[in-house]
């Protein structure tokens, strides 16, 4: 059996998120429904991109996710359902999966048609609810829209590479609960333009001459405790997404600040990395 998961806006203060669940278990039974994240910055699809594409994967193949960022139908907006790497993604054709699909390519993208059936001033309560229960009971996704072939995308998601100065200049695209700040400069893009060169990255006034492969790598464990600097530690790594990172050796952001903080940056900040 599939599972539902919800990564929305719309926080947790109010009764949306309580809404949708509850019209879920009204249409299905035995309905296992996970909530990823409601806590994204509201209409950030960038943000909410980093979150799907480093959480759908853990879920089990033919598992439903419900993205309710920036999703009302418009004009110049559709909705839509994705069959991408045996995942099914119910959104709106506002860029939000481009992190996904620059990697990997749509098995079927289905623009939804049946809003005439379904009039609502919410979406993901009255037409993804309704598309998703539509997948859990084995319905097939060509049943609820016409086939398209080619999503919207945003232009702004990857770094640029400049070979005339040798630099990649990056921008943050999430802080997370730690206050560490994720760029978009894959280990891949690092590793194919810089070839192994020296390199120095400059984060406003902060520069990094090193990646450490972990958190704990950027700590002299062969000293004595006492001895070691270990809070205040500015680290620059690949994180498990293999996306740069640049955070602060066990600090609290409730106390001490982490990274975004005392580095002072913050969502869509320029990080640029010069090569020798």
């Amino acid at each position: 059996m599939s599972v539902i998961t919800l990564i929305t806006d719309f926080g947790t203060k109010d009764h949306y998120v309580g809404s949708v669940k509850g019209a879920l278990h009204s249409e299905l039974n035995d309905l296992k429904i996970v909530d990823i994240s409601h806590s994204i910055s509201p209409f950030n699809i960038i943000e909410a991109a980093y979150i799907i594409e480093n959480s759908y994967k853990n879920f089990p193949i033919g598992s439903i996710h419900i993205i309710g960022v920036d999703s009302e139908k418009t004009p110049e907006q559709n909705h839509l359902v994705i069959k991408l790497d045996g995942h099914y993604f119910i959104c709106a054709d506002n860029g939000i999966l481009s992190l996904l699909t620059t990697k990997i390519k749509a098995e079927k993208i289905i623009n939804i048609n049946v809003h005439n059936e379904l009039p609502t001033t919410f979406s993901v309560l009255d037409v993804f609810v309704k598309i998703a229960a539509h997948i859990y009971r084995g319905g097939s996704i060509d049943l609820v829209g016409s086939k398209i072939e080619k999503l919207k995308e945003l232009y702004n998601i990857n770094p640029i590479l400049n070979e005339k100065t040798n630099e990649i200049i990056g921008n943050v695209i999430y802080v997370d609960n730690y206050e560490n700040v994720i760029t978009n400069i894959t280990k891949k893009i690092f590793q194919d333009f810089g070839k192994s060169r020296k390199f120095e990255i400059n984060a406003r006034n902060y520069k990094f001459k090193q990646i450490v492969k972990s958190y704990s790598e950027a700590i002299r464990f062969d000293i004595n405790k006492e001895s070691r600097k270990e809070i205040g530690k500015k680290i620059a790594l690949f994180n498990k997404s293999n996306y740069l990172e640049l955070s602060i050796y066990k600090s609290n952001p409730l106390s001490s600040g982490g990274a975004s903080s005392l580095f002072g940056l913050n969502y869509r900040d320029i990080i640029i990395i010069k090569f020798d």
